[in-house]
């Protein structure tokens, strides 16, 4: 899938996002949010964001994968973390790094929105992670 990273003079490079992803293409992907649950509906890794965010990064990526995408056809990610606080980020990027093996696009990483919620749909859920692809 065609899609040009842009990470324009005048603003920071991050890490772990593109400031703009430009993609073309004819088919679209959206994904809705995905949970960090299991095959069988089980919340998986109680007051862990960071096994939380491996488990629902897998969890995209299984609903790609129903569209013949993956994670290098990602032009957007919108995350949310409930009770986010200054310690978030660096356990969100702790499950990144364990989900790396799906995640890593060649190209360098989609544009992404993270937003810190009071809370989301299940008792116990940290995060949910939507994603927007586009395929040629």
């Amino acid at each position: 899938m065609p899609r040009e990273l842009i990470n324009p003079p005048g603003l920071p490079v991050p890490p772990r996002y593109s400031q703009v992803v430009v993609a073309t293409g004819s088919r679209q992907v959206f994904v809705a949010g995905q949970l960090p649950i299991d095959d069988g509906g089980s919340l998986v890794g109680a007051g862990d964001l960071a096994a939380q965010t491996e488990q629902t990064l897998r969890n995209v990526a299984t609903a790609l994968a129903a569209a013949d995408a993956t994670f290098a056809d990602v032009v957007r990610l919108g995350i949310y973390i409930a009770g986010f606080d200054e310690t978030s980020i660096g356990r969100y990027a702790a499950g990144l790094a364990r989900a790396a093996d799906i995640v890593r696009a060649p190209d360098g990483p989609p544009s992404a929105t993270l937003v810190g919620v009071t809370a989301l749909a299940l008792p116990g859920q940290l995060i949910e992670i939507e994603a927007t692809a586009v395929l040629p």
